[in-house]
């Protein structure tokens, strides 16, 4: 059993915490047109689908942080917690509905505290508990909702977490949101290193595992309109929820033919056991960069670790989406001026939900204590409530 005081340090890791207000349109204290962002040179100021905060601080540098909705109901959740000597990043890109990428944000990191209290300190265990928690629950609360909202079954996320503490960086992922860091390598040239796998049926290496789980399933995989799908209708292969590719007791009845399995489910076809690992963080370890892949699909690793490089940190995470939305309306033969015009909904036909999320490392302030301004902190005690923890969060009200 680990002692009192060390379960007070895993705790006390996390105060005094920054409170930053929600990323809301409708919230007066944050709007789509960031007051400290110095212009809108690259064109996204004037998108009302676009949030942003260009430049915060956290415990080991700063962070800009943004997001933009496609859909008519935002799917991608997301927040940053920072305390004394912690910082916590969340990314959540839901599909089928907001449901499960909400729930996550709002009980994972929770978890996780609970796990780093009992244990006395942040590790891959406690950061795999906390997932199975989070899973646990939200399996619980499809059973208790499925009767009067039988698609809830229908609704996952894939889950990105990354937590610095005491020089060490934890990542876990579910799903294709993806981790990479910029690193300073040979003759000063900034390095790309992706730090998740991409559990996603287009990855050979996904498919190969999925035909050694399930040898006998001939319909395991299935190719789609020129993509690989599993069971021919999702191409993440884990994920939180997603209840009726996991378990026979949430199976849809035919009334939804779009998530109608060729045969009864068997076994579960799809997992929540997330991909973990840690790095202790180096003097060349310059950035992290957290997204969801609706920005992975316009950009490569490479470009962006560039683009953040090469520019001011104010507004960064707000440049890349701008970025990867004006390759999303290139590639439709379009320009982002003329993308603009497209309401939610119907945007999500030319790009997805985006959040990004830039985390900048100050080594200097690693293995220091930091003074974070008085301004907007608020402590918690070891009982977890959930004003507690509303950070830094990508949640427009829709």
């Amino acid at each position: 059993m680990c002692s009192t005081l060390a379960k007070k340090m895993a705790s006390s890791c996390w105060r005094p915490v920054r409170q930053y207000a929600r990323m809301n349109k409708d919230n007066n204290t944050t709007n789509n047109k960031n007051e400290d962002s110095g212009g809108g040179s690259d064109g996204g100021d004037d998108d009302a689908l676009l949030w942003c905060r260009d430049l915060e601080k956290h415990c080991f540098g700063e962070l800009s942080f943004a997001v933009v909705q496609a859909n008519e109901v935002l799917e991608d959740q997301s927040q940053v917690e920072t305390g004394r000597d912690a910082t916590f990043v969340g990314v959540y890109d839901g599909h089928g509905g907001p449901d499960a990428s909400r729930f996550i944000c709002d009980h994972l990191f929770r978890h996780l505290i609970r796990f780093a209290q009992q244990k006395g300190t942040i590790s891959e265990e406690v950061l795999r508990s906390a997932y199975s928690a989070t899973e646990d629950g939200f399996l619980s609360l499809v059973r208790r909702s499925c009767g009067i909202k039988p698609l809830i079954a229908a609704i996952g996320s894939c889950c990105l977490v990354g937590i610095i503490w005491k020089g060490t960086l934890y990542v876990a992922n579910l799903g294709d949101s993806r981790a990479v860091v910029g690193y300073e390598g040979r003759s000063r040239k900034i390095v790309a290193e992706q730090l998740t796998t991409d559990h996603n049926a287009s990855m050979e290496e996904v498919r190969q595992e999925l035909q050694s789980l399930h040898p006998d399933d001939s319909h395991i995989l299935v190719m789609k309109h020129g993509v690989w799908r599993i069971k021919g209708i999702i191409q993440v292969s884990r994920s939180i929820g997603d209840a009726y590719l996991k378990r026979p007791e949430f199976s849809l009845d035919p009334s939804f033919p779009r998530f109608q399995l060729p045969e009864p489910l068997r076994r579960p076809v799809l997992t929540s056991e997330p991909s973990i690992c840690s790095r202790v963080l180096r003097p060349k370890d310059k950035f992290l960069i957290f997204a969801s892949d609706g920005l992975w699909e316009h950009m490569t690793n490479q470009q962006a670790v560039d683009m953040v490089f090469n520019n001011p940190r104010a507004g960064i995470a707000r440049r890349l989406i701008v970025s990867a939305l004006n390759e999303a309306a290139r590639k439709r033969q379009m320009r982002y001026d003329d993308l603009k015009k497209f309401e939610r909904g119907v945007r999500r036909f030319i790009h997805d939900d985006i959040t990004v999320v830039v985390i900048f490392i100050d080594h200097e302030l690693l293995h220091k204590k930091t003074s974070i301004p008085e301004l907007s902190i608020r402590g918690f005690t070891d009982t977890v409530g959930p004003s507690n923890f509303s950070i830094l969060q990508g949640q427009p009200v829709s």
